[in-house]
């Protein structure tokens, strides 16, 4: 038997019932063991020339066990306070975990707090987690009562594919349940359908905070019951759980959502229905400026405008693969003249059109058709979030049609230029996302050759950035692999932005051909790059990152001139309008509230520029300057003051 720590090897022979607890005996931040590559429970007897390695708490795999851990503990309580509860799925995810029940009533804010208590004290009776394997017929018996495991039980190996989370319950191979046992008399506590592992006991969970109670539907789809799903959270400590939860508070207050409304940014109308924005004036500005530079950075890098419909006939969806495996994406289809119509949801086959319109030569590769184009994509009304995921929403969507000789150069360009783009915004930390075909899956189209040769153009494109690289197998296009831009915020929240995808496939299905230099037809090569994602999206992300502070730049309104008092603001005025003339977006404050709530009113509005003007400025034709932060820069000449806003405007830096 073989125990490996990273790169070291401990090689030791071992008895019959060895435990990997006993490997690791004393080490309390060991709460599992990786045998062979499998995860196993502490309590696994170790054979002779098994591989085993710890697994501590705070790695990946060991924050996935303690929270699953966790969302155990807490279905048993729920079934103690509320035993009519029939259980659906309880996996971990990103920073926590979640139990989805069958109950007759929604949770209360209350009955969450009644729960936690109950939690409490099942961590503090130290119940042991013990793994038991069963068999089809006899879990059906066992779990008789519990309709939503039995359904599982029937999917066995499908499971994972028909409900999210179902794989931490339900896998391929064996069936196993896990038994809360009484530390003290052996008695049996609660139990449930699992493929753990788990920790050894409930006190090895140090820390934990249920947070919210939401509706969801059993496996993912509204035809099946509304259950109600519990959100909890787990940490290795209790300063890690308080610095979480004071990282959710700070993430609450840039909820771009809260923010939009507060600074009269958008909102969502009721009557429009879910997922779909409006942008009011301030909001149009910012909007506007995003879009306006992003236009002029990519005329200067060679890109030509294109304009294309919301709307087109369905079969050119066909034409591109979309209706054949991006169906439940696209909205249904409307019918009139006798014929299916359908919503827009990707530019691509309309831009393959374009350059499908007339003969093109070797001599326009490689051709870049940019568009700020707008699709509809049936996104269910559970994952719906504000500007971040929505139903309507505007691409910056750039095609590029090229040589294979040319496909390395311009992959090197365009992720340059993505990243080049995105810190001008003011996002300066990012990693790369590789993703590639699933070779056991059908959804994808093409030849291994083509897909090979794309996957490697990106990978060698990646490298020359110098930004980690993170694989993600199977998560490709169906017709192509993708790099995608991840960037991390202000509060180190990763953001996915710029998409890279290259695609064989389209160019072929739509029999798209250029002249070489030989005067032979050859078909050129399609690469696909959405720089924001969506601006929707994008405007969020910043609005977020930036805690609506915008840099003065992309500030809705840059500068506010506050009088003193009334004989001040004609004064103001021509300041404001001596600075419009510059392109500075500038207003005057000249309501009736005292000059301390203007103040305070537009540092909530979160105006870069309060431009104040007393007796003393006018007699010396200056101004003062105060800042978000509350300093102050006194006694500025007008010409001085606008050529520095301009400044800071024109380097885009934040003041």
């Amino acid at each position: 038997m073989i125990i490996q720590r990273d790169s070291e090897r401990d090689e030791r022979v071992v008895t019959t019932g060895t435990t990997a607890a006993d490997l690791f005996d004393g080490e309390r931040t060991v709460v599992a063991a990786r045998v062979g590559g499998e995860l196993k429970d502490l309590a696994y007897a170790v054979a002779d020339g098994e591989v085993v390695e710890p697994v501590e708490i705070s790695s990946e795999d060991g924050l996935n066990i303690l929270r699953h851990s966790t969302a155990h503990v807490m279905a048993q309580a729920v079934q103690e306070l509320f035993p009519e509860a029939k259980l659906g799925i309880g996996p971990p995810i990103r920073d926590g975990f979640y139990y989805d029940f069958d109950v007759a009533e929604p949770f209360t804010p209350e009955d969450l707090k009644r729960v936690e208590k109950k939690m409490q004290e099942i961590q503090k009776r130290g119940q042991r987690f013990a793994r038991r394997v069963t068999n089809d017929d006899d879990a059906r018996v066992e779990l008789a009562d519990e309709p939503y495991k039995l359904e599982l039980i029937g999917l066995k190996g499908n499971a994972a594919n028909a409900a999210d989370g179902a794989d931490a319950e339900v896998g391929a191979g064996e069936l196993t349940i896990y038994d809360n046992i009484d530390a003290k008399t052996g008695e049996l506590c609660w139990k449930d359908l699992c493929r753990g592992p788990h920790l050894p006991t409930t006190r090895n969970i140090p820390a934990f905070k249920l947070m919210r109670s939401a509706a969801a539907y059993w496996r993912g789809s509204e035809k099946n019951p509304q259950l109600q799903r519990i959100y909890g959270t787990a940490w290795p400590s209790k300063d890690e759980l308080k610095a979480h939860l004071e990282f959710l508070a700070e993430a609450e207050k840039r909820d771009h959502r809260k923010l939009g409304a507060e600074l009269d940014l958008f909102s969502f109308p009721e009557e429009l229905g879910p997922g779909l924005a409006v942008f009011h004036p301030k909001g149009g500005v910012v909007r506007k400026v995003m879009e306006d530079y992003s236009r002029r950075r990519h005329e200067e890098t060679g890109y030509e405008f294109v304009n294309t419909p919301h709307i087109s006939k369905e079969h050119l969806f066909e034409t591109s693969g979309h209706l054949p495996h991006y169906a439940e994406g696209m909205f249904p289809p409307i019918e009139f003249d006798g014929q299916n119509y359908r919503l827009k949801a990707m530019n691509c086959p309309m831009h393959n059109l374009i350059f499908k319109s007339r003969g093109r030569s070797y001599r326009e590769l490689p051709l870049r058709l940019f568009e700020f184009g707008t699709v509809y994509r049936y996104e269910k009304s559970g994952v719906v979030h504000g500007l971040t995921r929505s139903r309507g929403f505007t691409q910056d969507d750039s095609h590029i049609y090229c040589t294979k000789e040319q496909m390395a150069d311009e992959l090197d360009k365009l992720l340059t230029f993505v990243l080049d783009l995105l810190r001008d915004y003011g996002l300066n930390e990012f990693e790369l996302e590789l993703s590639t075909r699933d070779p056991e899956s059908d959804k994808f189209i093409g030849s291994d050759e083509d897909w090979a040769e794309a996957t490697e153009a990106l990978r060698l494109a990646a490298e020359k950035q110098g930004l980690p690289l993170v694989p993600d197998p199977g998560g490709a296009a169906y017709y192509g692999p993708k790099i995608s831009v991840q960037a991390k915020d202000a509060i180190g929240r990763s953001w996915q932005m710029s998409t890279l995808q290259v695609d064989f496939n389209q160019p072929k299905r739509f029999g798209l051909e250029y002249t070489a230099a030989d005067g032979s037809r050859q078909q050129p090569v399609m690469l696909h790059r959405a720089l924001f994602g969506s601006i929707e999206r994008f405007f969020g992300v910043l609005l977020e990152h930036y805690a609506g502070a915008f840099p003065a730049w992309l500030a809705p309104v840059q500068a506010v001139g506050i009088p003193i008092g009334d004989a001040h603001i004609p004064y103001l005025r021509e300041f404001a309008e001596k600075a419009r003339a510059q392109g500075l977006r500038v207003e005057v404050d000249a309501s009736s509230d005292r000059m301390q709530k203007k103040i305070r009113n537009q540092q909530k509005a979160k105006v870069p520029f309060m431009v104040i003007a007393g007796d003393e400025d006018m007699e010396h034709g200056a101004v003062s300057f105060r800042y978000r932060d509350g300093s102050q820069e006194n006694g500025i000449p007008v010409d001085e003051a606008i050529a520095k806003i301009v400044k800071v405007v024109e380097e885009r830096v934040q003041v």
